[in-house]
């Protein structure tokens, strides 16, 4: 066939696949909402042991009623992707709690509903997964900016621990999003497809679900290198009846065989999908003819003893390629994955896979995580929760580990590239005593020394490897048995162990024990630069070092205890001002508040309050029925119209006004309570009074946070009176701001844009 020739059948196929891939959104996307979620409710009935579907419908009804003026760029009713989200969720047979939060996701971040809404119609579970959704669409993965990626999948680690179904909506949302990606401009098609192979789709790999990291693999393939995806769909297409009759043939045989030696189990056969195909032509420098996979057949059976029986059958068929056998089963992958693979050679000289595995092995293979989700009864008729969930992400809480261990973002990304195995495959070793030791790819035996114990690794001077020494950087092979060698006499790990090991592990242990052996100097140093600060200020440091005090400042910063803080005063982490001025703040509240327990109107109210001229014609303040009063509100905690608020009558001064949360307030004695009235905010008048108000914005420090934060103000006209910033070892930055509104309507509006600046954590509001 001559080039052109080649060129028209290219174009040929392309346009079939387009054509394919219309027929599937019009089924997928273009049939009416209620066919989509009728096969939504059919999807879970299926696997759901009860027939109440009220919560579902209730949640279909309310994201119907907030999307009804809502279009997708594909001009189709918005409702359509969340009802597909949700029949994703149901395909992997998710709880309705999963259901109803993907129904629902999207709710909060683009119509007015808000989160207390939302749990308050369907409870703390939903809330807490949809917030937690909402807040990761607010995450955008930059691939050159690694810090702002680091801080981005610090987020959403954190967001999944809380729970794990957050990550599940998030990866069904993407997986709908990709489907209809061609309605994307192409630089948003290749941002989207880069930041879907880079995170998404490792997750899912991670998550053990295989259903949603292969297509996630293959819709990202086709965007990124378009020209090699259909190249690559025309090759295999070519030849795809003569294979499938190569498939059949291989199929009928070992099912007859599987049969005859009492085996009862189900035989098919597949190609394998594009990015896997594509993965290993690039990595092993290979043409399609030479990959040896490019099929499989998967047998499934009811128990291991008739996996390992299968083999023996198949190996008698068929000759094993050398080399080319892997037990799963004995070995599982980190993800919960369990099988047997071995490669075979066919009739005609063709190497073709078998996968052997039981039913739930196959469950465990395609679901993953999810699995553990899936909604069962319990005799009572009550719905038992996911077993062993917490098992199944250990490397999740290893993760969060990290981040509290490390400060330094670059650091972070590479050893959750390397380690995680988001990008690498395991090899596993035993201990001498036979135990299973699962390690990346290219470790050596200090890595596998710090599997054991942080002390093993700490103490290790050499190693034995199947009975025989080896050098400390030997490449540790599957099936090694690695004994270390120790001694009380070793000075302890050398640096240059960091440039060999492979784990994350090994080389955040290595990390932490040169951290200890600097602390000791770290924590004099810091006692010195603390007593010398104080000094300066003309404070007596001992008066503040009470352990209410101290406590006070080992949370703001983040850290373990004391020590912690020193140290970290000792090396740089954290200013010596930081720390004082914290310890002079809490000693000050403090002491305050013990005058108020003698006299509140003194130390609460007289000295740090502000008259406010009330007249019938602004809004002014309703005390006990009485309209008009004069009052003073009070600054330790800045009331706004919109606050609940509370009187307090003063001594020859009227009444002062604060919030009911206020810790003035709350912290009365019960002796002056009784001076306390009810007071609320005058409605139905007219009000252009601005009113002082302190927050506190807790966020990622980063070039550029207090530009974007001003903005904000700026393109709102809000003047800002004050504003300090402080930052700790961890990169957490504290941004105090004071500024003016005419209420709390306009407060929550700006609260909730300052939400959505990238890299803020939290918000608060000061209580006094």
């Amino acid at each position: 066939m001559d080039k052109d020739a080649k060129m028209m059948e290219k174009e040929k196929l392309q346009k079939e696949i387009a054509a394919a891939d219309a027929n599937v959104k019009a089924v997928e996307d273009f049939t009416s909402p209620e066919l989509i979620y009728q096969e939504l409710i059919s999807s879970v009935r299926k696997y759901h042991p009860s027939a109440d579907i009220s919560m579902i419908q209730k949640a279909y009804e309310m994201a119907s009623e907030a999307h009804k003026d809502q279009k997708r760029k594909s001009g189709e009713p918005y409702i359509i992707h969340p009802l597909c989200v949700a029949v994703i969720l149901a395909d992997l047979e998710l709880d309705k709690e999963s259901i109803v939060s993907g129904l629902l996701h999207d709710v909060v971040e683009d119509t007015v509903m808000t989160v207390d809404e939302l749990r308050k119609e369907f409870g703390d579970e939903v809330a807490l997964i949809v917030d937690g959704v909402t807040k990761l669409g607010k995450l955008s993965y930059a691939a050159d900016k690694v810090e702002e990626q680091a801080e981005n999948l610090r987020k959403m680690f954190l967001a999944m621990a809380k729970d794990i179904r957050v990550i599940l909506v998030k990866l069904a949302d993407r997986l709908h999003n990709m489907r209809t990606a061609k309605y994307w401009s192409l630089e948003t098609q290749r941002e989207k497809a880069r930041e879907t192979m880079d995170i998404y789709a490792p997750i899912a790999q991670r998550l053990g679900i295989s259903k949603i990291k292969v297509e996630l693999d293959d819709l990202s393939l086709k965007y990124l290198e378009p020209e090699a995806y259909y190249d690559l769909v025309e090759k295999v297409d070519m030849k795809r009846g003569e294979r499938q009759k190569y498939v059949d043939a291989i199929v009928r045989e070992v099912k007859h065989h599987i049969e005859e030696a009492g085996i009862d189990g189900q035989v098919s056969g597949r190609i394998k999908h594009f990015f896997s195909i594509y993965k290993k032509m690039v990595n092993q420098n290979k043409t399609l003819d030479q990959i040896y996979d490019l099929f499989a057949v998967r047998i499934i059976v009811e128990t291991v003893k008739d996996c390992y029986a299968a083999l023996g059958v198949i190996h008698e068929m068929y000759t094993p390629i050398p080399g080319r056998f892997k037990d799963y089963i004995a070995m599982p992958k980190p993800n919960m994955y369990q099988s047997l693979h071995t490669t075979l050679i066919g009739p005609n000289g063709q190497p073709f896979e078998i996968q052997i595995r039981t039913f739930e092995m196959h469950r465990i293979a395609e679901y993953g995580i999810a699995a553990h989700w899936k909604y069962k009864e319990a005799s009572d008729g009550n719905k038992t929760g996911p077993e062993q969930e917490e098992e199944k992400l250990s490397w999740l809480r290893q993760i969060l580990e990290w981040q509290q261990d490390m400060s330094d973002n670059k650091e972070f990304m590479s050893l959750l590239k390397s380690d995680l195995d988001l990008f690498s495959d395991n090899v596993y070793c035993f201990t001498p005593a036979g135990d299973v030791k699962t390690l990346p790819s290219g470790s050596c035996p200090i890595d596998f020394a710090y599997t054991i114990h942080s002390a093993v690794g700490n103490k290790m001077v050499g190693a034995r490897v199947n009975g025989k020494l080896v050098p400390i950087e030997y490449e540790l092979r599957n099936g090694d048995r690695v004994e270390i060698i120790t001694s009380q006499n070793s000075k302890g790990p050398s640096r240059d162990w960091l440039k060999i090991v492979k784990s994350s592990q090994a080389k955040n242990r290595i990390n932490q024990w040169f951290k200890a052996q600097l602390k000791v100097d770290n924590i004099l140093k810091g006692k010195e630069m603390l007593n010398g600060y104080a000094k300066i200020k003309g404070k007596n440091l001992g008066v503040y070092l009470k352990s209410n005090y101290m406590n006070a400042v080992i949370r703001k910063y983040g850290f373990r205890d004391w020590d912690s803080v020193l140290a970290a005063v000792g090396h740089g982490g954290l200013k010596e001002g930081q720390v004082i001025n914290k310890l002079i703040d809490v000693y000050d509240k403090e002491n305050q508040t013990k005058i108020s327990d003698d006299d509140v109107l003194k130390s609460t109210n007289e000295d740090t309050i502000i008259e406010v001229p009330v007249s019938k014609s602004k809004a002014g303040i309703v005390v006990s029925g009485t309209h008009d009063v004069s009052v003073r509100f009070s600054k330790c905690c800045s009331p706004i119209p919109g606050d609940e608020i509370v009187g307090f009558v003063t001594r020859g001064r009227g009444i002062t006004i604060h919030r009911t949360d206020c810790i003035n307030i709350l912290n009365l004695p019960e002796s002056e309570r009784e001076r306390l009235i009810d007071a609320e905010w005058e409605s139905g008048s007219a009000n252009n009074q601005m009113y002082a108000v302190e927050i506190n914005v807790y966020a990622f420090d980063r070039s550029g946070l207090l530009v974007d934060l001003s903005k904000l103000f700026m393109e709102r006209k809000i003047d800002i009176s004050k504003i300090n910033v402080s930052t700790n070892k961890q990169g957490q930055a504290t941004v105090d701001m004071t500024f003016f509104v005419r209420g709390k309507e306009e407060l929550n509006s700006l609260i909730e844009k300052i939400r959505q600046v990238s890299g803020v954590i939290d918000i608060e509001r000061s209580k006094g």
